[in-house]
């Protein structure tokens, strides 16, 4: 009982955290990206990279943006890991003098560029505090701006009539470092630090344990880059044991501070949609569907762990296995299911070791597309897009073109929409299929049977929805699973960014038209249970026979 009241006390202090900020924060966000104004700071940056801030673009030069400067960074990073052994501060951990292999140094940079942070190494023994810092840091803010600025531009192709122009990358990318993820993650950073986060650039502490041996804990900048890894929702973390570490999630205040922090911009950014769209309650109906089905899943995953199937655990009273005790299993199941429902990735327990259904739900999360509420960015257009499918299959129910906020959806729009959509299927079943059918990645299963499968299924699902998580139970340091899992990031990355572009500037040049008899309302409850009943019906009959052959038949089992 003690526990549950904890968790439930955890769980309600979250929401109104979160309720606090929703319009303050949302409101702000929406004058940064609507402003004509330019920061002294900014306009130094736009004369050092040659920008003409007024200038606006179309929507495929707007993607020529976002795919150049990711290009640029996958380059440069990949370049740094190659290059280690000639780089400042790798010192002490065994990593001086080691460079990152290639396949290994390839699927980090993609990872970190596509906000996936996927991390097929240990952090802290191979990577040296130069390439954490001027690295995977700098990726865990910039690719994070990159997804708000692609959710902007869609929120500008409802918000405006009869043009061809979404605005400008380069403005917009330096508004969301500059303006949003900096000064937030700095504050973060500093009450980390008063929480017990570590903050140094020593190597590491050498230590002598109970039974005589001598042992070195690494150290780092941790608190500065924990900040920007849950506000930007990364989730690659600095150690290996990422937020169940000590050093990088002290106490269960730390803890909950640190799922605010991944959910407070996904959650805001549906009330930047509603204001710059001058109508607010569009947002609220879009953070409601989020709320639900987040509620919904934690509260499965709790009461999966709370009463687990396995004589250990049923003796234990509980599923504590993998979970550090000072966050129990509220704790742990509050961050598992906001981490995957975010694609954040980080974690503070052992998602390998959940219960069938617990397991179940985190990968659920993931195949539902991340949309609750999604990753920073990347959750508002992922719902929206869902948005006008359901408003699309309810014009269809009633035999007239579909429009959602004064915009008619054609031909254009719903096949944008649709690609959006099929890419991350796509990738996880033939890439999941493909390691299954090659016998020679099977010895990399920590398990077979349905937990064998479930730990390439999700392995595949953290990859395309540009998580980062994993069943730890699986190796995937071999060449096949270091480079498919990468193109499946990539792809799961950019595909639908490209589409979410094209059907932004298709919105954009269509000229708004009134409201009639027979328009579909989209701001009350009803279209509420509609883009909630579209969402999880598009996942359910996309992968409830994979699903069928691992979690579910592990909870069952």
């Amino acid at each position: 009982m003690p526990s549950t009241l904890a968790g439930l006390l955890q769980a309600g202090s979250l929401v109104l955290l979160l309720a606090l900020c929703y319009r303050p924060l949302g409101d702000y966000m929406a004058r940064v990206y609507s402003s004509e104004k330019h920061w002294r700071v900014e306009k130094v940056l736009y004369r050092i990279v040659r920008v003409d801030p007024a200038a606006e673009q179309r929507w495929t030069t707007y993607a020529a943006g976002v795919l150049g400067f990711s290009f640029v960074s996958i380059v440069l990073l990949y370049l740094l890991q190659r290059l280690q052994p000639f780089l400042p501060l790798g010192f002490g951990r065994g990593v001086d003098g080691d460079t990152v292999p290639p396949a290994m140094a390839f699927n980090t940079a993609v990872s970190f560029v596509t906000n996936t942070n996927w991390q097929s190494s240990v952090p802290e023994t191979v990577l040296g505090h130069t390439v954490q810092m001027a690295g995977l840091t700098v990726q865990n803010i910039v690719s994070a701006a990159v997804g708000i600025a692609v959710a902007i531009a869609l929120v500008r192709g409802f918000a405006r009539s009869a043009t061809d122009r979404l605005g400008n990358f380069w403005v917009d990318l330096t508004r969301g470092v500059v303006r949003v993820l900096l000064p937030f993650a700095f504050i973060a950073a500093i009450l980390l630090i008063a929480m017990g986060v570590t903050q140094s650039l020593r190597s590491g502490v050498d230590i002598i344990a109970v039974d005589g041996s001598q042992h070195t804990l690494a150290l780092s900048p941790t608190a500065s880059q924990e900040a920007v890894k849950e506000l930007g929702t990364n989730g690659g973390g600095v150690l290996n044991a990422n937020s169940a570490h000590p050093f990088e999630n002290p106490s269960a205040l730390s803890n909950l501070f640190e799922i605010f922090l991944l959910l407070v911009i996904p959650v805001c950014l549906t009330r930047t949609f509603g204001t710059m769209i001058r109508n607010t309650r569009q947002g609220a109906v879009l953070v409601a569907v989020m709320g639900v089905i987040w509620a919904a899943f934690l509260a499965i995953a709790w009461i999966s762990e709370a009463n687990p199937n396995g004589p250990a655990a049923q003796a234990a009273g509980a599923a504590m296995e993998g979970k550090e005790v000072r966050f129990g299993i509220p704790g742990s199941i509050l961050f598992g299911v906001s981490t995957t429902g975010t694609s954040t990735g980080a974690v503070n327990s052992w998602h390998d070791s959940y219960t069938g259904g617990a397991g179940g739900i985190t990968l659920l999360n993931m195949l539902l597309g991340e949309v609750a509420p999604g990753g920073v960015g990347a959750g508002l257009y992922g719902i929206l897009v869902l948005a006008i499918i359901a408003v699309f299959l309810a014009g269809l129910m009633v035999g007239r073109t579909p429009e959602y906020l004064g915009k008619k959806l054609g031909r254009v729009q719903v096949t944008a929409a649709a690609i959006s959509i099929l890419v991350m299927p796509t990738l996880v079943l033939i890439g999941a299929g493909l390691a299954i059918a090659l016998p020679d990645t099977l010895g990399a299963l920590g398990n077979d049977g349905f937990h064998g499968f479930s730990e390439v299924l999700y392995a595949y699902a953290s990859a395309a929805n540009n998580n980062g998580s994993a069943f730890g139970g699986l190796t995937v340091t071999s060449d096949f699973f270091q480079t498919t899992l990468g193109i499946a990031m990539l792809f799961g990355r950019f595909v639908p960014i490209l589409a979410v572009l094209a059907l932004a500037g298709s919105l954009a040049q269509q000229r708004k038209v009134e409201a009639g008899a027979g328009t579909l309302p989209t701001d009350g409850a009803q279209f509420g249970v509609l883009v909630g009943g579209t969402i999880i019906l598009v996942a359910a009959l996309t992968f409830f026979p994979a699903l069928a052959l691992g979690p579910i038949a592990e909870a069952l089992s």
